[in-house]
């Protein structure tokens, strides 16, 4: 893990702000995540990722990592272009202009999959393919969260909560002349996308465990139930797909699932600081400039209010990481021209000195800036155009 003297040699003729991958913990990551796995193969999904560069060395560095999971048509349609292949929409999709780029794209050859949860969204589909007269596979998204009383606890994704509401679009996509169905998949986005070990929060976190501990059973009987029903109907899946970085040790456990989706855990983002069952290594980061020092033990930065999506609270504000005994200003926060930040443990800091910050969540930092430094061994070895530096926007 690099020090501050580290990066700030390494960058210390780049122009700030800017964003950066180390790519020897990239690569720690990869590699972890791969033997976390258990055998089961690893979609990678793009959300996390945005930048094509990245992808490719996930996807080049070990047999485990098969596929994409994307989140737009238009997204699919690029990454197909950029040579990607076995790409699995991971949202419904409904603009027919859009969809209909992508049928074109798998009639040419690609391997190109659509999500549903409705018998809408089958039909839809199935027009587009049959104008098209082309097979078009789409899989079939189901529901994952758990209720409590008075709580549900997951997110609001597929209606499909019951066997004979799956059962019904299953028989309506193998009905039809021009769609194939080529898998189904459960986001436990309960398990896979919430800390259970942020600092101060003892006892909500051993009640997130346990919420965890039983979710994790329902959705494992779930997903069974349903893969063995479409498997009565005679259909011959190709994938089980499963889970996200945070629900790797439970998704592979069960025998159903064939592929697990994973994103954030290879440039380990703030958020991923707060799990107990695993921790991987700062990847990416951004960084910006000290421009001012309104006292002895505060510096003011350029920029950095880089916000992550999500339910507005403190846990989606950036990082400071380096040099560390940096902290924000609960009434000031992160801002979109200037970050104050309190100095502690004997840091000095100069006008003109870099601060690095990681982003709560993992890909978004890549819609803030055009490139990614890619370091490795102290120096910079490349630079990695993001989704938006190629022109790119999908969201």
């Amino acid at each position: 893990m690099g020090s501050y003297e580290y990066y700030k040699q390494i960058f210390k003729d780049v122009p700030k702000p800017f964003a950066f991958v180390d790519l020897d913990l990239l690569d720690a990551n990869i590699k972890a995540i791969a033997q976390e796995a258990g055998g089961k193969k690893i979609r990678v999904a793009s959300k996390s990722i945005r930048c094509p560069d990245v992808i490719r060395r996930i996807l080049a560095a070990d047999p485990a990592y098969q596929g994409i999971m994307c989140y737009t048509v238009e997204e699919a349609a690029f990454l197909a272009r950029q040579g990607f292949d076995d790409l699995l929409l991971g949202y419904p999709q409904w603009h027919a202009e859009g969809l209909t780029d992508v049928i074109s794209l798998i009639g040419e050859g690609k391997t190109i999959t659509f999500m549903v949860d409705c018998i809408e969204h089958v039909e839809h589909i199935g027009r587009l393919a049959t104008a098209k007269q082309v097979i078009v596979p789409v899989c079939i998204d189901i529901d994952m969260s758990t209720d409590f009383p008075g709580l549900h606890f997951g997110v609001w994704r597929s209606p499909l909560t019951r066997w004979e509401q799956v059962r019904s679009v299953a028989e309506r996509i193998v009905g039809a002349s021009w769609l194939r169905l080529d898998g189904i998949m459960g986001y436990e986005a309960q398990i896979a996308g919430v800390g259970d070990n942020v600092p101060g929060q003892a006892v909500k976190n051993a009640l997130i465990r346990r919420m965890k501990k039983t979710s994790i059973r329902k959705a494992a009987q779930w997903r069974e139930e349903v893969a063995r029903g479409l498997e009565a109907m005679g259909a011959k899946l190709r994938f089980v797909n499963a889970g996200g970085t945070g629900s790797m040790d439970s998704s592979r456990a069960e025998t159903t699932v064939t592929e697990i989706t994973t994103g954030s855990g290879f440039y380990s983002p703030g958020l991923f600081d707060n799990y107990k069952s695993f921790h991987y290594k700062p990847a990416a980061g951004y960084a910006v400039e000290v421009v001012r020092r309104p006292q002895p033990n505060i510096v003011t930065c350029m920029g950095g209010g880089y916000t992550a999506s999500g339910p507005t609270g403190i846990d989606k504000r950036p990082k400071p990481y380096l040099p560390e005994g940096l902290e924000l200003f609960p009434l000031e926060g992160a801002g979109e021209v200037q970050t104050p930040l309190r100095v502690r443990g004997g840091v000095q800091l100069e006008l003109g000195d870099p601060v690095f910050f990681r982003h709560a969540k993992a890909g978004e930092l890549c819609e803030r800036f055009l490139t990614l430094y890619a370091v490795s061994q102290g120096n910079i070895v490349s630079t990695y155009p993001t989704y938006r530096g190629m022109g790119a926007c999908f969201l």
